[in-house]
């Protein structure tokens, strides 16, 4: 016979937050590569960086003792976390048996569902902005006044989704998804389907022509626009002049050369030459970076053009390691020319118009804790709210953390790229 217990325990017991942080990590390619430090407790955490090293060297003669060049340290910083909340609701008439208790079948049959589809969300929320930024899709066609949003990226949207809506020129709007269509008809270049929206959810459309691509309307999860996003890997290795930010961690880029990545120009990229084009690309960073960044990260469609030219051409390429997907979302294959041997990784999270070069060990991802489920002061684990529909258990996720980069200048990043 089924056993009964209350929500607590069972929350305890079967979805215990070390569960959470080892499903997150397994779940994004991102935390799945790089050093994760669980104990930043928040606050202003201090990034060095070494802006100079001693380079006096002079032939048949010492140096003068005053003009001898000394390492130059730089003291960056990362003022406090980003903090990110998933939230789930359940209803108890939905887990409670005719006697008013939680079996726990019923607990295992619902609780595992749920909590597996806001992890699957959360973890796009998080690899998308740890990788491409503060926004989550761009406007490929103007909006109308029907509500309809034609984007880049429709996998990352569904329906009652809450988002922020901005552009160049408008004041930022809230609005629903109230219409998904994956298929729409005479799309813009570069659309992979179209939203429709609402100012509620649930409500009528709205009129969002005010928002056009020409001052670049893009989509936004709520409260990045106002609180902050993560220091994505975009942001950070991209110039200020080619749309990344103009400080890391509160240091000005051009000011060392550690802090500024190696920018290559991929407008002359195509599906025909992508392979040279990466190798070429490799070439420029080898010579002008001073890690060793050979884990090229792209999306899936770059990833398919790849993988198109090596079946066609096997000449200067050897693949030393076949292609390995991970059910959680990316793909990885070792390809070995004469210049060298690449790791190329391909995510469902990464934009088309860029591809990353990364020295892995230059990043560090600083958490309190990871993911973990809100406590309160008492102990529990979810909230409870009285409905006139009934009881329901609220159950919040959190995380607190921020990506650093203490060495930019060790890894590079192809922009502009629109075939």
């Amino acid at each position: 016979m089924a056993t009964t217990r209350n929500f607590q325990d069972m929350l305890n017991e079967y979805t215990p937050n070390t569960l959470l942080m080892e499903e997150m990590i397994k779940r994004d390619w991102f935390l799945s590569n790089i050093d994760i430090d669980n104990g930043w407790k928040g606050g202003k955490l201090i990034v060095p960086f070494k802006g100079a090293g001693a380079s006096t060297v002079e032939f048949g003669q010492l140096a003068a003792s005053t003009d001898i060049s000394q390492s130059t340290y730089v003291r960056g910083h990362i003022d406090d976390y980003v903090e990110v909340w998933g939230s789930m609701i359940l209803n108890h008439r939905d887990l409670m048996d005719h006697s008013g208790k939680i079996p726990e079948t019923t607990f295992l049959k619902i609780i595992p569902g749920e909590l597996d589809m806001l992890m699957d969300y959360f973890k796009q929320v998080v690899s998308t902005q740890l990788g491409s930024g503060s926004h989550f899709a761009t406007f490929t066609a103007n909006g109308t006044a029907g509500g309809k949003i034609e984007v880049d990226h429709i996998d990352r949207f569904s329906l009652s989704q809450n988002l922020t809506i901005d552009d160049g020129n408008s004041a930022a709007l809230d609005v629903y998804v109230i219409g998904i269509d994956i298929n729409p008809s005479s799309p813009a270049a570069g659309t992979t389907g179209a939203i429709t929206v609402s100012a509620t959810r649930g409500g009528a459309a709205a009129d969002v022509s005010a928002y056009t691509v020409a001052q670049g309307a893009k989509c936004y999860h709520p409260g990045v626009l106002s609180n902050g996003a993560f220091t994505s890997v975009r942001s950070a290795l991209l110039s200020s002049a080619n749309g990344g930010s103009s400080t890391i961690h509160g240091v000005t880029k051009t000011s060392y050369p550690i802090t500024q990545a190696v920018n290559i120009d991929g407008s002359g990229w195509t599906a025909s030459n992508i392979l040279d084009s990466i190798f070429d690309g490799y070439t420029t960073v080898r010579q002008r970076a001073k890690g060793n960044a050979n884990t090229v990260v792209m999306s899936y469609k770059h990833l398919g053009s790849v993988m198109k030219k090596l079946e066609a051409q096997k000449g200067p390429f050897v693949v030393t390691k076949q292609p390995n997907a991970s059910i959680y979302g990316w793909t990885e294959i070792e390809i070995t020319s004469v210049k060298g041997t690449l790791k190329l990784v391909g995510i469902l999270e990464m934009d088309d118009d860029v591809v990353f070069y990364l020295d892995l060990s230059t990043m560090k991802f600083r958490t309190n804790g990871g993911f973990r489920k809100r406590q309160a002061p008492d102990g529990r684990e979810y909230f409870e709210i009285r409905n006139t529909t009934g009881y329901a258990y609220v159950v919040d996720c959190c995380l607190f953390g921020e990506l650093e980069h203490n060495k930019p200048g060790h890894n590079a990043i192809v922009y502009g790229i629109s075939y």
